[in-house]
């Protein structure tokens, strides 16, 4: 097999053990154990003929940086994929900097499911709201430019969220 093809090989290779690695840890974290299993069966199985042809190639450093490049690239690519296609829930918690209710009633029409709770800020003078929100994946950047536009100092926090029951789901 010509170099060139060897290092094509090895890159495109590369890309695709490491996006099944990058699947298998997130349905892991899904408790997905049998995805897993077969992610990780087939990713073990490409990165085993990649390594055993890259190291049989000797000192050559091409081979070497398609290795890497390959590497490199299935991490971004992987990513890409779990955004793209990994269904999933996100916890949103939004500490508002006034206590205005105009913040909750445009969240509510805009067709996300909030509760509100009554808090004392720093300064136990100043009353907020703390807004919980149980959120699908894909709606997140429309609900963050949301609260951007309704209160730019609000404080928020981000969580995956492992198990939902019940709720309100747009």
């Amino acid at each position: 097999m010509s170099l060139f093809l060897t290092c094509v090989t090895i890159f495109f290779a590369r890309i695709a053990d490491v996006s099944l690695g990058s699947l298998r840890i997130i349905f892991l974290g899904k408790e997905k154990s049998f995805l897993a299993f077969c992610f990780g069966f087939l990713e073990i199985l490409i990165w085993f003929i990649v390594a055993k042809d890259a190291l049989t190639q000797g000192n050559n450093w091409w081979i070497v940086f398609s290795y890497c490049f390959g590497y490199a690239a299935g991490t971004y690519i992987g990513s890409l994929i779990s955004e793209r296609f990994v269904k999933g829930t996100l916890g949103v918690q939004v500490v508002t900097s006034t206590c205005d209710r105009t913040v909750i009633d445009e969240i509510r029409k805009s067709g996300f499911a909030v509760s509100a709770i009554d808090i004392k800020g720093r300064n136990q003078d100043s009353s907020k709201y703390m807004l919980f929100m149980e959120i699908n994946k894909k709606r997140f950047d429309s609900l963050r430019n949301l609260v951007r536009s309704l209160d730019p100092k609000a404080f928020v926090v981000v969580n995956e969220t492992k198990y939902v029951q019940n709720g309100y789901f747009k």
